[in-house]
C-alpha cells in the first residue's frame, strides 16, 4: 500500500511539472496577438553592500511561432566587474515534456563588439536550443555577481508589443538600513515590502498581462508599459565612492573621476595660443579649436572597468590622437580651458528618437558624453566624437533632450538645442520633360536643413560614391529609372547645417500611354507619404517627434500636340497635425505643381487617431494624383 501511495505521489508530481510547462495550460486570453507568453519570469537583485550586488534570473517562456524565436536565445553579458556564477536551462515540447537540458559545453563564450569600441572587456555567454517545432517552451536560470553599483537593473515585464505575461516578479533585497530609490510606471499600488532580521525585501508582481499590438506614431514602448526603475543611494565602484540621492551628489562623484585629467602637453598649449591669438570673440576661438580637435583626433571606444566612466587624460589623447566620447570631450574641455573659455562635460542619453532622461530621478541613465560652453543667451554644444559635424549642432543624436553637466557645485539637467519647424526644411525643385514615348528626363535640386540634413550628412561622409549611387537608384518609386549624375554640397542655412543634393534622373516608363492619351503623375519625386490603416481602438497617445516644412516645385514640359483632358483639383488640408497644400497649373505646354507640407510635432490624445489617418490618407491621395493629356488631331 505504501509503495502504491509513493508511486501515486510521484505520478502527481510529474503531471504537475508537465502541466506547468504545457502549452494547453495557457489561458486563451494570453494567446491573442502574442508571439510568446512569459509563463514565469523572476528577476531578483540582492544588494550586499554599496559596492556589490547579486543578480538572479529565472524565466520560462513559451514560444508560439517563428516570430518569437529571438526570445529562445539566452545571452548573458559580463566584464571585469561582472562574474557569471551559474547558468542552467531546459527545453520542453508543447505538452510540457522535457526534451533537453543545457550542457556546459554548449554554452559559447565570446567577446562583444558593438561596432564602435576598439578596446572592451565586455563578453557574452550564449546558448540556444535551436528548436522549431511550435509551440515549445524554454527555461533558463542564471546567477551573476556585480562588483560596483553605479547602475542597477530595471524591470520591464512585457519588453515589447506582442508579448504576454502570465506571471512576472521583481524582487529587490537590501540591507535593512539601505535607502533603495525606485520609480514605477503603470504599476497599480505599491511594492510589497517585508523585513527580516537584517534585510528589507521589495516585491513587484504582475499577472495575466495580455499582449498589445504595435501602434504607429506611439511613444517608446517603455513609456507605455509597466516598468520599475531602481537606483542606489550610496554606491562604490573600483574604490570611488559616491551618493546618488541628488544630481548634485552624482555630479560630485563624476567630478572626482575627471579630476586632474585636463592637463595638456606644453606643445599643445602653445598650439592653442597660436590658433587663438588675434581672434576677438569666444565663438571664433571655439570654432577654430573644435576644428583643430576634429582634424587631430578620431573616435575609438574604450570600455574597460571604470574606464567606461572615467576619461583618458587630455595628455593621452594629445599623444595618441584618439579617444572615446568621454576622452574627446575632456580633451576639448582642456583646449578651451587653455584659451580661457569655461566649458562643462555633460552626460546624455544619445540616440535617434530616444526618450529623454527622467529629470526627477537622479540615476545613471546615460550612454554618451558631450561638451557645452555656457553663454549669456545661447549655450554652444559640441559633439566631440564627430570629425565632420558643424560646431554647435547636435541633430537627432543628442538634440531636443536633457543632459546633466558634470559640476560638483550645480549638477542639474539642462536642455540641449531644440530644432523647430523653421530650422528643418526640405526645398526641392524639379525641372523635367517627358517625350512622346513616355520617357522622363529631370533635373532635381534639393536643399535640406537642420534635422532633415542629418541622414544626408551621414551619406556624404559615410558612403562611397558607388554606395551613394546605389541608394539613389533604389530610393524613388519611379518605374525603370536611372541616375546618371549626382552631387552633394554642404553649407549653412541660417544657423543650422544644410546639404544640397543635385541629380539627374531618367525614367523610361514614367508616362503611361494608352492610344491617344498620356497619363502622368506630376509629383515625380516626393511620394514618401504612406497610407495609414484605421485601428479598432487606439490605446496609446500619438507622438510625432520631428516638425518640418517640405516645399516642392515641379515644372514638367509635355510633348507638343497634347492638351489637358483631366487635371487634379487644388488640395488644402489643415488640422493640428499640420498643413498641406497642392496646386496645379498648366500653361504653354508645361505643368507646374507646388506642394507644401508643414508637419507639427507634439503629443496628441489617442482619440485623435482617426483625424491623423484622414490627414495622411488625404495627403497620400493628393501626392499620387494623375493628370490625363490627349493627343490633338487624332
Amino acid at each position: 500500500m505504501k509503495k502504491l501511495l509513493t508511486l501515486a505521489l510521484l505520478l502527481h508530481g510529474a503531471w504537475f511539472c508537465s502541466a506547468q510547462y504545457a502549452f494547453t495550460e495557457i489561458p486563451d486570453s494570453l494567446l491573442k496577438n502574442a508571439k510568446i507568453v512569459k509563463r514565469f519570469d523572476e528577476l531578483r537583485v540582492e544588494i550586499k553592500n554599496p559596492g556589490k550586488f547579486v543578480y538572479y534570473r529565472h524565466y520560462i517562456y513559451t514560444i508560439l511561432g517563428e516570430a518569437g524565436n529571438n526570445y529562445a536565445h539566452f545571452g548573458s553579458h559580463y566584464d571585469k566587474m561582472t562574474s557569471i556564477d551559474d547558468i542552467s536551462g531546459n527545453l520542453y515540447d508543447a505538452f510540457g515534456k522535457k526534451i533537453k537540458s543545457v550542457k556546459k559545453k554548449e554554452i559559447t563564450d565570446k567577446a562583444v563588439y558593438d561596432g564602435m569600441s576598439f578596446v572592451t572587456d565586455n563578453r557574452i555567454k550564449e546558448h540556444n536550443f535551436y528548436y522549431n517545432s511550435y509551440p515549445y517552451t524554454i527555461e533558463y536560470e542564471e546567477t551573476n555577481t556585480m562588483d560596483g553599483m553605479l547602475s542597477l537593473p530595471g524591470w520591464l515585464p512585457a519588453g515589447e508589443p506582442l508579448v504576454a505575461v502570465q506571471n512576472a516578479k521583481f524582487i529587490v533585497v537590501t540591507p535593512k538600513d539601505y535607502n533603495l530609490r525606485y520609480k514605477q510606471f503603470f504599476y497599480k499600488g505599491d511594492p510589497v515590502i517585508t523585513e527580516s532580521k537584517s534585510n528589507k525585501i521589495y516585491t513587484w508582481e504582475v499577472k495575466n498581462v495580455t499582449a498589445k499590438t504595435e501602434e504607429v506614431f506611439s511613444p517608446d514602448w517603455d513609456e507605455v508599459a509597466t516598468k520599475v526603475l531602481i537606483a542606489p543611494s550610496d554606491f562604490e565602484i573600483e574604490g570611488y565612492k559616491g551618493n546618488m540621492n541628488s544630481w548634485q551628489n552624482f555630479g560630485k562623484f563624476m567630478s572626482a573621476l575627471y579630476a586632474g585629467r585636463d592637463v595638456l602637453p606644453p606643445a599643445v598649449k602653445t598650439k592653442v595660443q597660436e590658433l587663438t591669438n588675434g581672434l576677438k570673440t569666444d565663438r571664433e576661438k571655439i570654432n577654430i579649436l573644435y576644428k583643430y580637435m576634429q582634424e587631430n583626433t578620431h573616435y575609438i571606444g574604450i570600455q574597460l572597468g571604470i574606464g567606461g566612466w572615467q576619461p583618458l587624460s587630455a595628455t593621452y589623447v594629445a599623444e595618441k590622437k584618439y579617444g572615446d566620447c568621454k576622452a574627446l570631450s575632456n580633451y576639448m574641455y582642456a583646449l578651451l580651458k587653455e584659451a580661457g573659455i569655461k566649458s562643462y562635460n555633460a552626460l546624455i542619453h544619445a540616440g535617434r528618437y530616444d526618450g529623454d532622461i527622467l529629470k526627477d530621478f537622479s540615476s545613471n541613465q546615460f550612454n554618451h558624453v558631450v561638451l557645452v560652453v555656457p553663454g549669456k543667451k545661447d549655450s554652444i554644444w559640441l559633439e566631440c566624437t564627430s570629425q565632420t559635424v558643424q560646431p554647435g549642432y547636435m541633430g537627432y543624436f543628442t538634440g531636443n533632450r536633457h543632459a546633466v553637466i558634470i559640476d560638483e557645485n550645480s549638477a542639474t539637467p539642462v536642455q540641449t538645442p531644440v530644432y523647430t519647424k523653421d530650422k528643418n526644411l526640405r526645398h526641392r525643385k524639379v525641372v523635367a520633360k517627358v517625350d512622346e514615348a513616355g520617357v522622363l528626363q529631370a533635373d532635381v535640386n534639393t536643399l535640406s536643413t537642420g534635422l532633415l540634413q542629418d541622414d544626408l550628412h551621414s551619406i556624404v561622409h559615410g558612403l562611397t560614391k558607388e554606395e551613394q549611387h546605389k541608394r539613389l537608384k533604389g530610393l524613388f518609386s519611379l518605374p525603370n529609372y536611372d541616375v546618371p549624375e549626382f552631387s552633394y554640397k554642404e553649407g549653412y542655412y541660417k544657423d543650422v547645417p544644410s546639404v544640397t543634393e543635385s541629380f539627374k534622373v531618367v525614367s523610361k516608363d514614367y508616362a503611361n500611354i494608352t492610344g491617344k492619351r498620356m497619363f502622368i503623375k506630376p509629383n515625380i519625386i516626393s511620394t514618401d507619404i504612406q497610407k495609414m490603416a484605421a485601428e479598432e481602438k487606439r490605446v496609446n497617445d500619438i507622438l510625432i517627434y520631428t516638425p518640418y516644412v517640405e516645399k516642392d516645385t515641379v515644372i514638367l514640359t509635355i510633348p507638343e500636340g497634347y492638351a489637358v483632358e483631366a487635371m487634379p483639383k487644388p488640395v488644402t488640408i489643415s488640422n493640428k497635425f499640420g498643413n498641406y497644400t497642392n496646386t496645379y497649373t498648366y500653361k504653354d505646354g508645361s505643368v507646374q505643381m507646388v506642394r507644401i507640407f508643414e508637419r507639427n510635432n507634439g503629443r496628441f490624445p489617442a482619440s485623435s487617431y482617426d483625424s491623423l489617418v484622414d490627414f495622411y490618407n488625404a495627403m497620400y491621395k493628393a501626392d499620387n494624383a494623375r493628370m490625363v493629356f490627349v493627343k490633338q488631331g487624332e
